[in-house]
């Protein structure tokens, strides 16, 4: 039988000195107890009122003490799962803990790298092992400092389309730099399989336009965003982005690497885009002169025009750069195509910005369509927007035009690219091949 909550409160506690049922039973409150104890004679002590408390009341004293214990330990326990969640800050390894890693560096080179890598487990992780020159020095100060403040800095740079570093380590000449290894395919040999070259796992429009929209945001924050001291990538090229499985997103490789190899000197804080100062190489000196010669690092088709005369390199450089991954992207080809000429026993030098500019001449629609169709990767089999394929070369041939000042930023870059992939989805659901349909083969 349940007792309502008045018939509960008048109920009493057994004890020594009990009153009468029928006081008891008519107190419907506090008030009416103390009626009932005044009417009835019997004097009741606050130590054994003290004593003689309903079970319940101590019940909930006892669970409403608890409850501080309580949420202590679950804001204890949301504090360390999400210190778990996120990620440590780079490390300064011992060189002798790379070269235990890597069996003293003779363990089998990563293939296509455009410098030394090594895959090797470090510290529980599977991690990647890049080797560069150290081209100046971090600092005024200790070296191993100087390295731990500047990638104490790179921690501070997060984003989904970066490999993510993990530290470094310096010896004599070189730094080496530990990064987590992305599984997947590199997008020069997803687009371009030495193999079996008819086949690409980028088969379809949207694909691609998906991973230049990842390069491009990731570029955008090493340019804006990040916490590197002369926001440049440097090495911006189709071997340096990953492609992983099976949703081929695309990582930018190497992010930090230009700023702890010294490549890039430290931009001058007031000039926002400043261009940095070329890199020159001290042990090679023209002989009968004082002057230095210049060293210029990169690859051959993606270095913008003024890398090639100066070795001046900038965000608008790294601009360039993509510019030339993107057509890449779109065509499905080289760079760069050398083709040897039996007649005059010469090679032809064949570059795909010219073949994209042919391509998007100034013609009637029509005409101009059809060369971007003829241009596109074939293996993508005519299946694209062309209305869109034509945007982006487009925006591609802005990125790569030869004068520095008239590329535009990444952010700009970033938005064209998205706002063209979000219209490739349209598309892609407008020409979709309806599966809501059954076939019959009955006769009739």
């Amino acid at each position: 039988m349940c007792k309502s909550r008045s018939a509960t409160k008048a109920s009493q506690p057994n004890s020594r000195h009990r009153s009468k049922p029928s006081s008891a039973s008519t107190a419907p409150s506090s008030s009416g107890d103390a009626a009932a104890s005044s009417s009835s004679g019997t004097r009741t002590d606050p130590g054994s009122r003290a004593r003689n408390q309903p079970p319940t009341s101590i019940s909930s004293g006892s669970s409403s003490s608890s409850k501080p214990y309580t949420s202590s330990s679950s804001s204890a326990l949301s504090r360390a799962s999400l210190r778990s969640s996120l990620p440590e800050a780079p490390a300064l390894y011992s060189f002798a803990e790379l070269c235990t890693a890597t069996n003293n560096f003779l363990a089998k080179r990563l293939p296509g790298a455009s410098s030394s890598a090594w895959r090797c487990t470090l510290r529980g992780r599977d991690a990647v092992i890049i080797q560069r020159p150290l081209r100046r020095r971090l600092g005024s100060g200790h070296p191993d400092a100087a390295l731990r403040a500047r990638l104490a800095a790179l921690g501070r740079s997060h984003h989904s389309s970066l490999a993510r570093l993990l530290g470094a380590s310096l010896a004599d000449d070189h730094v080496y730099l530990v990064y987590e290894f992305v599984p997947g395919a590199s997008l020069a040999d997803c687009l371009r399989n030495p193999r079996n070259p008819r086949f690409t796992p980028l088969a379809s429009w949207a694909s691609r336009v998906q991973v230049a929209a990842d390069v491009a945001h990731g570029l955008e924050y090493i340019h804006q965003h990040s916490s590197a001291a002369a926001g440049v990538h440097n090495r911006v090229k189709s071997s340096a982005v990953i492609i992983t499985e099976p949703d081929f997103r695309a990582k930018i490789c190497h992010f930090g690497a230009a700023d702890l190899a010294g490549e890039v000197p430290d931009p001058d804080p007031a000039a926002e885009d400043a261009e940095i100062t070329p890199v020159l190489s001290p042990s090679s000196t023209r002989k009968g002169s004082s002057e230095r010669q210049r060293k210029i690092e990169g690859t051959t088709g993606y270095m913008a025009p003024e890398v090639l005369a100066h070795g001046a390199v900038s965000r608008r450089s790294d601009v360039f750069a993509f510019g030339v991954m993107l057509l890449e992207m779109i065509s499905g080809e080289e760079p760069l195509k050398y083709r040897y000429d039996k007649e005059r026993k010469a090679f032809d030098v064949f570059s795909l910005v010219e073949t994209a500019r042919e391509a998007i001449r100034e013609a009637s629609e029509e005409e101009r369509w059809g060369r971007v169709r003829r241009w596109v990767d074939r293996r993508l089999r005519d299946s694209f927007p062309v209305k869109a394929a034509e945007k982006l070369i487009r925006v591609a041939l802005r990125c790569v035009e030869t004068e520095a000042a008239a590329r535009p930023d990444m952010t700009w870059v970033a938005g064209k690219i998205s706002k063209a992939y979000l219209e490739s989805k349209v598309w892609a659901e407008t020409v979709r091949v309806p599966t809501d349909f059954s076939v019959s083969m009955a006769p009739r």
